[in-house]
């Protein structure tokens, strides 16, 4: 990790400029915010709160519509964000959470990805694998996963 102290600001100097935080509304993914949030005001980088609609493994369609899913899970982020003093901006897509993460930090130019260990156990993990274990395989960039 590369940060080094500044004096006088209160911010650390980092390559961190920009900051993904994945939520899924859990319990789980709670941990990840406050984390990516406490990176966002030492640092000073621009924070990114993103939910993938899953609309993989068993439905041809999400579960909730966007505006229903950010209530559950960016909204949260925001809500974190705003106590904290740090601005955060949302991003809900539909398709397949992995690979949307990873399209995003790639083509956002994201410093750090910040997720928990999100969602799936059991057989679930097993035959479908966790999203927080795909990110962590491909991306091009650091990723913390927060237990």
């Amino acid at each position: 990790m590369n940060i080094i102290f500044t004096g006088g600001t209160g911010k650390m100097d980092s390559h961190y400029k920009k900051i993904l935080i994945s939520t899924d509304g859990s319990e789980k993914s709670e941990n990840a915010i406050y984390r990516g949030i406490e990176f966002a005001k030492l640092t000073g980088a621009k924070v990114y709160a993103m939910y993938v609609l899953d609309t993989g493994a068993y439905f041809d369609h999400p579960v909730f519509d966007k505006e229903e899913a950010k209530k559950y899970t960016t909204d949260r982020v925001e809500e974190i964000g705003d106590e904290s003093g740090v601005k955060i901006e949302s991003v809900i897509r539909m398709g397949h959470p992995a690979d949307d993460i990873i399209d995003f930090a790639k083509k956002n130019e994201i410093d750090l990805i910040v997720m928990g260990s999100l969602g799936k156990s059991g057989i679930e993990r097993f035959l479908l694998g966790s999203v927080s274990d795909n990110v962590l395989k491909h991306a091009d960039t650091e990723v913390l996963i927060v237990p």
